[in-house]
């Protein structure tokens, strides 16, 4: 086997405590078995579940978490059983790595919703009664194939904020030209959804509490309104998110029109009648199954959409959840790789929680950021940069 799949020689970032500072961290991967794939991580992306578990706001985390569920990388081995893929393969995973693939879901393809439970990226429960640990690592086991020539930066997006709006759309019939489609919020998960439905040719408007996004999204061409809510502020990262009343946007909805949740607010309130007036419905989502993720990416491939990113080096991880958290992120961090860039650990406890100097704040990564043709020098990518003062 590739000895960077030997057993010991995975290494990743990971928190220890619900401070959710990560550091470096040495573990062992699972054997792989006859039905896995094991992978070169090469970029993972920054979501807010990272700061959810690093930081146990669920009371559920499972130190020490190595977290990251929007992984991208090349297959290193194969497992017996494994007939759709080989060996350099450009894969990816995203937020659960198996299910029953025997139940009335898995059989649909919906495998996020089996009925005997998915084991998750991070945070989970594997096969083998370990936790399993994320893509700020190494290597891992994964089971999407990346279309030839998407960039690999690009496409980990893909794989959590990408198909958590892009499956709903899809449920709910909404890739029918003609049709209005409604945003709260335009974070990272929002974005996606304004492209997607650009390009199923819908009629798209975004609402949200910060009128400083106006500018950008109509000069993007992004959405054909823009309406600016006054009122409390919920959370920007994806607004339905925030805990407020649901009754406005209700209101905003044609008569049978149907509102997607996709954020995790603690509760939900509305008046009844904003349900029975019209005949309007509440519908809950979360991702989507491996037939879904990999129609997807082929349809981004296709139509040549990619979410908007930074790509950063793996050392500024905490800096970039950080941002995260403050909203200063357009639209999503991408983290490069892991390997040859871990600091050493000193007597079992790493020294990383130091500044790093100089700081450097990557630029924007869109379409044409093409990872391959990135070089590494001690682990900063050679991608352009602009030194900063501060993040």
């Amino acid at each position: 086997m590739n000895s960077e799949t030997a057993e010991g020689n995975c290494h990743g970032w990971a928190a220890r405590d619900p401070s959710g500072v990560l550091s470096p961290c040495t573990f062992t991967r699972r054997a792989l078995g006859s039905d896995d794939v094991s992978i070169k991580i090469t970029h993972r992306g920054v979501c807010y579940g990272d700061v959810v578990w690093t930081r146990n706001k669920h009371g559920d985390a499972l130190y020490p978490v190595v977290p990251g569920h929007e992984i991208v990388g090349i297959v290193l081995a194969v497992g017996l059983n494994v007939q759709r893929l080989k060996v350099g393969d450009p894969v990816g995973v995203g937020t659960c790595v198996k299910s029953c693939r025997d139940c009335e879901f898995c059989n649909g393809g919906r495998d996020v919703y089996c009925q005997k439970g998915i084991t998750y990226t991070f945070n989970g429960i594997d096969v083998d009664g370990t936790v399993t640990k994320g893509g700020y690592s190494t290597f891992t086991v994964v089971h999407n194939r990346i279309p030839d020539k998407y960039p690999p930066a690009s496409a980990a997006p893909l794989l959590c904020a990408g198909i958590t709006v892009y499956s709903p759309m899809m449920h709910h019939k909404m890739n029918q030209p003609g049709k209005s489609l409604g945003v709260v919020g335009l974070g990272g998960l929002v974005h996606m959804a304004v492209k997607f439905g650009k390009a199923f040719g819908l009629k798209v408007t975004v609402f949200s509490t910060s009128i400083s996004k106006k500018e950008e999204a109509l000069s993007l061409s992004w959405c054909r309104q823009f309406c600016c809510l006054i009122g409390p502020r919920p959370d920007e990262i994806d607004a339905a998110s925030g805990d407020h009343s649901f009754d406005l946007f209700m209101s905003l909805l044609k008569n049978t029109g149907v509102l997607a949740l996709v954020g995790f607010s603690s509760e939900i309130r509305l008046n009844p009648s904003s349900l029975r007036m019209g005949m309007k419905t509440i519908s809950g989502s979360i991702v989507g199954g491996p037939k879904e993720i990999q129609e997807m990416l082929d349809f981004c491939a296709a139509k040549e959409i990619y979410p908007n990113i930074e790509v950063i080096p793996i050392q500024y991880a905490n800096e970039a959840l950080e941002r995260l958290i403050k909203k200063d992120v357009k639209y999503r961090c991408m983290s490069f790789p892991v390997y040859n860039i871990v600091p050493r650990e000193k007597g079992g406890k790493s020294d990383s929680r130091r500044k790093l100097e100089p700081k450097i704040r990557f630029e924007e990564q869109h379409s044409t950021a093409v990872p391959s043709a990135y070089t590494n020098t001690y682990g900063l990518t050679q991608a352009r940069y602009l030194k900063s003062s501060a993040l």
